[in-house]
């Protein structure tokens, strides 16, 4: 008989043996063991996992290439790179670097998974799901989804005049309403969402407030995903039980999966019981007044409909978790950093509130501004482009596999099976590319940079520019709703600048954020006030 005694130090002495190993290992034999990083982050990956759950890495990434150079090692098997010489063999279109299981934290566990574009690791499979869909995200099927975000649009514009009335009466002394615009605009991203996806909003421009609990449980979804993706074993094993127990982030994964499904069901039963619905929406939709445009879900039930083993259930339930998931933190995100940079940048402000008040005076704005308008205005696409530089999205690096055969990257060899990724934060502040004042909100250099392609015939800096610029990541695995987020942002700050004065609650108090994936701002407090006509600046 074995006494525990002996098996308790049996234990122990395994243990030692594998520490010892390990460390024997990592500084003598293993193939990265060159590459520069913190001392911690060879041995274990707690050391990164430690890094993501500080919810502040956007930032730290970007010190830590500034300290060790273009390849930082986080964890003994993770390579983080900031090397624009590497971008397109990781990311190009062709390229052979398939998704890292980090990407296992963000899919339901399970034999039966249903993945979403996002989370779908095979190349392949990854290429014939996202043909399924592209057309309806494309450029050319903006136009008719313009009526759901002008809905929106409309009802946030009504909000901030009732809460700037109430600052007009003393509510915000004297200056304006206190306002927190990440909350709004984050309402405002989650409606249009909606709209665009199941044909009508969630509420949350009505209400004001949380309904149901969905914003923080996207949250707490973003938290799991990014911090399980770390240790991918796990996420089988904890994700239902946790999920029962109303745990991390598995329980709102499941309610937005539910969600999703309750919403398909309801316009499945609609068409069951009244079969030309969505043929009659159809042509409402295409009418010359457009007043009834159809969504997501009626347009994939039609091809469901047509051809349901090319089309099915499950393709229509991905699209639908897909943008509720991704289609508002990414819009919500981007609109509160760009606002954040115009009034922490008076100058920059002030020339693109003078550009919207010249397009509106002269004719050229409509009401509700349209897509094609704002297209028109260059200072505009440009103060877009830079806020999606400076405060992009997305904060982790976008993890990919070194395929067979390895890969030379800033004058290392990086053996098959190395996960290696960019941060968006990081390239966008690489000063190679951006120039020495690449931490400056400085949308000018859009312009400049298309002058000098446009007059000078020398497009050698705008090709760089374009080359490092990752905000919806990059080649087949770019962001499917990137031009729906650029919708979004293109029409509603035209429109909210041309008719309402903002400045910051507290002046010279930066926005504080967290980063979980997405770089969502903790608040961002403002006074707003109805300018009194549209030429006021």
């Amino acid at each position: 008989m074995i006494s525990s005694s002996l098996v308790i130090k049996g234990v122990l002495v395994l243990f030692v043996l594998y520490i010892l190993y390990t460390v024997i290992w990592e500084v003598f034999f293993s193939p990265l063991r060159r590459i520069p990083g913190p001392h911690a982050a060879r041995f274990t990956r707690l050391w990164y996992f430690t890094r993501v759950a500080n919810a502040n890495f956007q930032h730290e990434n970007t010190t830590l290439h500034r300290k060790y150079g273009p390849l930082v090692r986080i964890t003994p098997s993770h390579v983080s790179i900031d090397d624009p010489s590497a971008i397109k063999t990781i990311y190009g279109i062709g390229a052979r670097f398939p998704k890292s299981d980090w990407y296992q934290g963000s899919r339901a566990p399970g034999k039966r998974v249903v993945t979403t574009l996002f989370s779908e690791q095979d190349i392949k499979v990854h290429a014939e799901s996202r043909k399924q869909f592209q057309n309806v995200y494309s450029m050319s099927s903006l136009v008719s989804y313009e009526t759901f975000v002008d809905e929106c649009a409309d009802l946030f514009a009504q909000r901030l005049d009732e809460m700037a009335a109430r600052g007009a009466r003393g509510g915000g002394g004297g200056g304006g309403d206190r306002v927190d615009m990440a909350h709004w605009f984050q309402a405002y991203a989650f409606d249009v969402i909606a709209c665009i996806t199941f044909g009508g909003r969630f509420g949350f421009l009505d209400a004001g407030e949380d309904i149901r609990g969905m914003m923080a449980q996207l949250h707490d979804v973003m938290r799991y995903a990014s911090l399980v993706g770390i240790f991918p074993r796990v996420h089988d094993w904890i994700f239902y039980p946790s999920a029962r127990l109303g745990l991390f982030g598995s329980a709102g994964r499941v309610a937005h999966m539910d969600f999703v499904r309750r919403r398909m069901a309801v316009r499945e039963e609609e068409r069951k019981l009244h079969g030309g619905i969505h043929k009659a929406r159809a042509e409402r939709g295409s009418s010359s007044s457009g007043s009834t445009p159809r969504d997501f879900t009626d347009r994939l039930w039609d091809r469901h409909d047509e051809n349901p083993d090319k089309t099915t259930k499950d393709h229509i339930f991905m699209v639908g978790l897909s943008n509720i998931t991704a289609g508002s933190d990414t819009t919500a995100s981007t609109l509160s950093g760009l606002l954040y940079h115009l009034l922490v940048n008076p100058r920059v402000l002030a020339r693109l509130e003078d550009e919207i008040m010249g397009f509106a005076t002269s004719g050229k704005l409509s009401e509700r501004p349209t897509f094609d308008e704002t297209r028109q205005m260059p200072y505009l696409d440009a103060v877009v482009k830079e806020a999606l530089r400076l405060h992009s999205a997305v904060g982790l690096p976008l993890w990919r596999v070194v395929p067979e055969g390895g890969v030379e990257v800033a004058g290392h060899f990086l053996p098959a099976g190395t996960n290696v990724g960019v941060n968006a934060w990081t390239a966008h502040r690489n000063e190679e590319v951006w120039g020495r004042d690449a931490e400056v909100f400085r949308p000018e250099r859009w312009l400049e940079a298309q002058a000098e392609a446009d007059v000078g015939g020398n497009k050698a800096r705008l090709q760089r520019m374009e080359a490092y610029y990752l905000p919806f990541g990059l080649g087949s695995r770019t962001c499917i709703g990137r031009h729906i987020s650029i919708l979004e942002i293109s029409k509603l700050v035209p429109r909210l600048l041309r008719d309402f004065a903002f400045e910051l609650a507290r002046p010279g108090e930066e926005m504080q954020c967290e980063d979980f994936w997405f770089v969502l701002p903790k608040s961002l407090a403002v006074k707003v006030r109805r300018r009194s006509t549209s030429n006021e600046t």
